[in-house]
Order: structure tokens, then C-alpha cells, then sequence
């Protein structure tokens, strides 16, 4: 748990590295251990990623990453306030600082990362935009939806990206434009639209929850990169390398084979890269302001990135995604995180 050493370690900021720093720009820790929890902006409901459960507990893939962030912190996974927001209001959320970090099925985008004042932190699932029709259509690619009508989403990259598609094929498309993905999904359900476009992931989620699942289709084609990611505001370094080695210390975790089950047997492990994340070989969260325990409260409350993969997204989940291109790097895939040391 949370104790004083951390505001000691503030205090004493001076010492580090972060001499020349504004003070403004440590405010989002200081404000996070005052506060004793992490305001985490997660979507309106969106299952695997951040949606609550039947207890009205919030679990998914992004809803890990505010957990993981609040273990680092506070010594407490559970120690987060989630606060639910639609594509729309999503970045009005961080930048105001209602919000200390956007976890919220969020692409990466040159715009996001340099006009509105935010930080994507890293890619916690990388997706792309794709298309769910009804199989009894008979449709089996989208080179056939020439003048379809199309479910979609407010507030997001799918917007440009369908326009582009359509454009660059020579096709016409008639948009049927909602602000929350449960009305974009409603209106599928209700026959508004022939087709209903999103990240893949996305529609996977939604897929699940219509009347009669089996009755709809995700067409194979992928027409965006849609890398995915955490978000913070710009200005607070410190607060920035938290939530980004957060997730780096979950990849890595998998890749030197430390879960929440072994994680106690592991600190005593004379694998120097495990020893160097377990805080056994030095404080590598001292950069950071964080006690040297930081990345095992992350693994042995929350789990590594296959672990949080797997229960939310995964095979093990209703979704069952593959991992895919989200494997790590020496498995075929992309995640790939920089070393601790």
C-alpha cells in the first residue's frame, strides 16, 4: 500500500533528476497520492476493454492499464476512480484534468499527439477498422459494399478513414451517424444501416452483444492501422514515464516469464533482467519517484501483458481474439518493450 516514503521521495526531487523541472509539472503524482486513486477515463461500456461487470466492478484490457498504474503508485490496484466518457468528451476529459489518464480504445494519431496538448503513452493493443454486415446478406468482402449504408461512430478515426476507403475504390456510402457506441450498435440491431464499420476489436466487443451474434459477420478486410493506447496530458514528464513504464513493465514481464502466480517465488530469481524489474537489483523506479517495488505490485496484483491479454480479449474471453500481431516481438508479434535497467 501507499505510505509516506512517496511524498518523501517529492520532496526530495530535487536530488534527481528532475532539478529543472516546473513544479507544476509533478502535480499529477502529487495530486494522485493526496487523492489516493487514479481518475481513469475509460469508454461508455465497451467489453474486453472497459466495460463494468454484473457487481459494477470495471474490468478489460484498458481498464488493466489504470490498475497497473495505481499498483506503481499507490501499491493498489484497486485504488481507481473510473470515470465513464463517450469519443466525443473523451479529451476535453484529460485535458481539463478531470481525468489523470485516458484509457480508453484510443488511436494513436499525429493530430492527437501534437495539436491537443496530450501524450499517447505506448500501444496496448495494436487493431485496424473493419466491417460487420449480417450473413444472411450473402457479402463475403468489402469490395461488394458499393452504396451501403453505414453505422458509425462520432468523434473517431474510423470517420476519415471510411471516407478515404471509399474514396480511394471508387465506391459511395451513405453514413448513419451516432455519438455512443450502444446507439451505433443499436442502430445496426434495428436495421438502420447494412453495415456497421469500427476497429476490429471493437466490433468484436459489440458483436457479442446483439440479440443473435452468430447472425452477424466481421468481414476479413482491415483498412486502417489503428494503434491503441493510453493517453496523458502534456507538460508532466514524471507522471508521463509512470503510466508508459507501467505497461512496459507488463510486456516485459511476459517476456521473462513473471506472472501474478510466480511473481513471490521470482524475487528470488538470478535472472538479472527479472531481478532489475522485481526491484531486487537496484531502484528502478526512483526516476520515477516510486519505491523500488513499483513493477511487482503491477505483476502480482494485476498480471503481465498475456495474463490481462488472455482473461479480457483473448481466447479465455468471450471475445476470442488471437493474439496476433499483439504477440510480443520474439513471438511473431509487435509488443516490444524497452529494457529495465
Amino acid at each position: 500500500m501507499f505510505n509516506k516514503k512517496h511524498l518523501a521521495l517529492l520532496a526530495s526531487a530535487g536530488s534527481l533528476s528532475l532539478a529543472g523541472m516546473a513544479t507544476a509539472q509533478a502535480d499529477t503524482l502529487e495530486d494522485t497520492i493526496e487523492r489516493g486513486a487514479v481518475q481513469c477515463g475509460v469508454s461508455d461500456g465497451l467489453p474486453g476493454f472497459s466495460a463494468p461487470d454484473d457487481d459494477g466492478n470495471w474490468q478489460g484490457l484498458d481498464v488493466d492499464v489504470c490498475r497497473a498504474v495505481a499498483a506503481a503508485v499507490l501499491g493498489d490496484a484497486d485504488a481507481v476512480n473510473y470515470i465513464s466518457l463517450n469519443a466525443v468528451e473523451r479529451f476535453t476529459a484529460l485535458q481539463s484534468g478531470e481525468v489523470d489518464v485516458l484509457s480508453r480504445n484510443t488511436t494513436w494519431t499525429t493530430t492527437r499527439d501534437t495539436t491537443l496538448g496530450l501524450n499517447f503513452t505506448g500501444v496496448n493493443f495494436y487493431d485496424g477498422q473493419g466491417f460487420m454486415v449480417a450473413r444472411d446478406l450473402g457479402i463475403t468482402g468489402a469490395d461488394e459494399l458499393d452504396g451501403a449504408s453505414i453505422c458509425i461512430q462520432s468523434g473517431t478515426t474510423t470517420e476519415l478513414n471510411l471516407a478515404d476507403y471509399f474514396r480511394a475504390n471508387d465506391m459511395e456510402f451513405n453514413p448513419i451517424v451516432f455519438d455512443t457506441s450502444e446507439q451505433t450498435v443499436g442502430g445496426y440491431q434495428a436495421g438502420r444501416c447494412d453495415v456497421l464499420t469500427s476497429d476490429t476489436s471493437q466490433l468484436a466487443a459489440l458483436r457479442i452483444q446483439l440479440d443473435d451474434p452468430e447472425a452477424s459477420m466481421i468481414l476479413s478486410e482491415v483498412i486502417s492501422k489503428e494503434p491503441l493506447g493510453p493517453v496523458v496530458r502534456q507538460g508532466d514528464d514524471v507522471w508521463f514515464n509512470i503510466v508508459k513504464w507501467s505497461l512496459y513493465a507488463m510486456i516485459n514481464a511476459e517476456e521473462y516469464g513473471v506472472t501474478s502466480e510466480n511473481a513471490e517465488e521470482m524475487l528470488s530469481s538470478e535472472n538479472p533482467d527479472v531481478a532489475r524489474l522485481l526491484g531486487q537489483d537496484g531502484n528502478y523506479g526512483e526516476g520515477m519517484n516510486l519505491e523500488a517495488d513499483w513493477a511487482y505490485n503491477i505483476i502480482s496484483q494485476v498480471g503481465n501483458y498475456a495474463e490481462s491479454f488472455e482473461r479480457n480479449v483473448g481466447m479465455d474471453s468471450p471475445l476470442e481474439i488471437e493474439r496476433g500481431v499483439n504477440a510480443l516481438w520474439n513471438d511473431g508479434g509487435f509488443q516490444y518493450a524497452p529494457p529495465i535497467r
